[in-house]
C-alpha cells in the first residue's frame, strides 16, 4: 500500500524560524503540557513524525501551538499546521473566552458550563501568551457594546445587588479558608445563573447596572482565582478576560485596573513575563486620577516585580519602595468591596516584594517580607486568610533554607503545614511537596526536626490527595 502521507511543512519551517531542534521542541511542548496538569512523553521521534505528516492528538496539537506561539511571539492555532483543535466536532469551542467580546456574559455562562462538566478543552487548556496580550492597546477603547436599561426581565435594584455582594463575600471568605477547591462548582453555578441573570434585568438607573456589572466581573474574577489555584491556567486566564470585559462594560476604570494587575502577576507567577510590563503598566495609567493610595501601591508592586522579571532589578526596588510608602499612606483609604475581600493592600504589597527580593536572589530581604506578609494575613480578618498566612510561611522557610538557616526553616514550615490543614488547593499541595523534597536533603545533613515534620507533611499529602 503506498504511504500517502503528506510531510508537514508549515510545522518544518515553524520549527526552523524558532530555531528549535527536535528536542528542544519536545521539552517546550512537554513544559505547556505540565502547565495544564498533562504528562506528556514528547521526545524528538515524536516531534520527527509530527513534521514527516502523522498529526498529533488535538490536545497535543493546542500544546504545540502554544509552544511556538510562545516561541515566535505571534500567535498560531492547530488550524496553522493543519490540524484540528480540541473540541470541534463535538459542538465546542476550544477558543472559548481568549477574546474580548461584546458580550461577557454569555461567554462567562459557557465558561462556566463547561468548567461545572469538567470539559477537558477548557480545564485542561494551557496559558496563552498571546491571549495576555489581549487587553494590550484597548485598555482605554469603549468598544463595550452597551445594552439599554431597559432591557427584558426582573426589575433590579440595590437590594438585589447587596444580596450578590453577601454571595460573593460568602464564596470569597471560605476560599482562602478552605483553598479554591471548595465549594467551587456551587459559586460557578451561582455566578452563570443569579449573577448573570441579573445583569439582564431592567435598571432604573444606569449606575444600578453599572453595580450589577461590577459585580458579576468580581465574581468571574473569583472563579478565575479558583481556577488558578486548582492549578488550571488556561482556564482561569480566560475568566479574567471576561471580568475585564464586564469591567469595562461597566464603565469602572479602577476594577479594569485590578483585572489587568491579575493578568499581570499570572504570567509571572508562571515564569511567562512576555506582556507583563506592558500590563502593569496599562493598570496604572487607567488608574491614573481614580485609585487612592491604597490601590496605587498594589498597581506599583506589579509593576515592580514585571521590572525585577526583565532584568531591571535596580529599578524595581525603587519601585517596592514607593509602593511600601503608598501602602502606608493608603491604610485608611476605604477600599471597594471587590478588593478588600481578601486583605490590606499592605499585605499584598509585602507579599510581592519578597517574590521580587527573592527573584534578585535577596533571600534575608525575602524572608523579611514573606514573615511581614504572614503577619498581616494571620491578623485580618480574625485569623480567617488560611491559605495566604500558611502559603506565606512555606515560602519564608524556604528563603531561611536558601540562608542555611535549617532549623529555623523546619520551625517556620511546621507552621505552614498546620496553616494548610484542611486547605485544599494545589498551590497547597505543590508548596508542601516542595517542603518534603527539602527535607530529604536535611536529614541527610542531621537536622533533627526534619523527620517529624516530614511524617506530618506525608501525612497532610494523604489526607489532601
Amino acid at each position: 500500500m503506498t504511504n500517502t502521507r503528506v510531510r508537514n511543512d508549515r510545522l518544518r519551517l515553524a520549527l526552523e524560524e524558532a530555531c528549535l531542534t527536535y528536542d528542544q521542541a519536545a521539552a517546550a511542548i512537554r513544559g505547556i503540557a505540565a502547565e495544564a496538569g498533562d504528562v506528556l512523553r514528547t521526545n524528538r521521534s515524536a516531534v520527527a513524525h509530527w513534521v514527516a505528516g502523522r498529526p498529533p492528538s488535538p490536545s497535543t496539537a493546542a500544546y504545540i501551538a502554544e509552544a511556538l506561539s510562545r516561541r515566535l511571539g505571534r500567535h498560531l492555532t492547530p488550524a496553522d499546521f493543519g490540524w484540528e483543535d480540541p473540541g470541534h466536532g463535538n459542538g465546542l469551542d476550544a477558543r472559548l473566552g481568549l477574546g474580548i467580546g461584546p458580550d461577557p456574559v454569555d461567554v462567562v455562562r459557557r465558561i462556566g458550563e463547561a468548567d461545572i462538566n469538567r470539559r477537558r478543552f477548557l480545564t485542561g487548556a494551557a496559558y496563552s501568551v498571546a491571549g495576555a496580550a489581549l487587553p494590550l492597546g484597548i485598555a482605554h477603547a469603549a468598544e463595550a457594546t452597551h445594552r439599554s436599561a431597559t432591557l427584558g426581565g426582573r426589575k433590579v435594584g440595590t437590594a438585589d445587588i447587596d444580596a450578590v455582594r453577601s454571595m460573593l463575600a460568602a464564596f470569597t471568605a471560605i476560599d482562602e479558608r478552605r483553598g479554591g477547591l471548595h465549594g467551587r462548582p456551587a459559586m460557578v453555578q451561582y455566578l452563570r445563573t443569579d449573577v448573570a441573570d441579573l445583569t439582564r434585568g431592567r435598571f432604573a438607573q444606569e449606575s444600578v447596572r453599572s453595580e450589577a456589572l461590577t459585580a458579576a466581573g468580581a465574581f468571574a474574577f473569583l472563579a478565575g482565582w479558583k481556577a488558578y489555584d486548582a492549578g488550571e491556567h488556561g482556564l482561569a486566564q480566560r475568566y479574567y478576560l471576561q471580568a475585564l470585559g464586564l469591567a469595562r462594560e461597566a464603565d469602572n476604570p479602577l476594577h479594569q485596573a485590578w483585572v489587568l494587575r491579575i493578568m499581570a502577576h499570572n504570567g509571572l507567577d508562571l515564569s511567562q513575563p512576555d506582556h507583563t510590563l506592558d500590563l502593569a503598566d496599562a493598570a496604572l495609567d487607567i488608574a491614573k486620577g481614580h485609585a487612592g493610595p491604597g490601590i496605587l501601591s498594589m498597581l506599583v508592586i506589579c509593576r515592580a516585580r514585571a521590572l525585577a522579571h526583565t532584568g531591571r532589578g535596580t529599578e524595581a526596588v525603587a519601585e517596592v519602595r514607593r509602593a511600601q510608602d503608598l501602602a502606608i499612606r493608603g491604610e485608611v483609604d476605604e477600599m471597594p468591596y471587590w478588593l478588600t475581600l481578601s486583605g490590606k493592600p499592605r499585605a499584598a504589597v509585602d507579599t510581592h516584594a519578597a517574590k521580587i527580593f527573592r527573584a534578585l536572589r535577596d533571600h534575608p530581604n525575602a524572608e523579611k517580607q514573606y514573615a511581614a506578609a504572614a503577619r498581616s494575613y494571620g491578623s485580618a480578618n480574625g485569623g480567617a486568610l488560611s491559605r495566604i498566612t500558611a502559603l506565606s510561611l512555606a515560602a519564608q522557610g524556604r528563603e531561611q533554607a536558601a540562608q542555611g538557616h535549617l532549623e529555623m526553616a523546619c520551625r517556620t514550615w511546621e507552621r505552614a503545614v498546620g496553616g494548610f490543614e484542611g486547605v485544599h488547593s494545589d498551590r497547597a499541595v505543590k508548596q508542601v511537596a516542595g517542603i518534603r523534597r527539602r527535607l530529604a536533603v536535611f536529614e541527610h545533613r542531621g537536622v533533627g526536626a526534619a523527620a517529624q515534620l516530614d511524617e506530618r507533611a506525608r501525612t497532610w499529602q494523604l489526607a489532601h490527595a
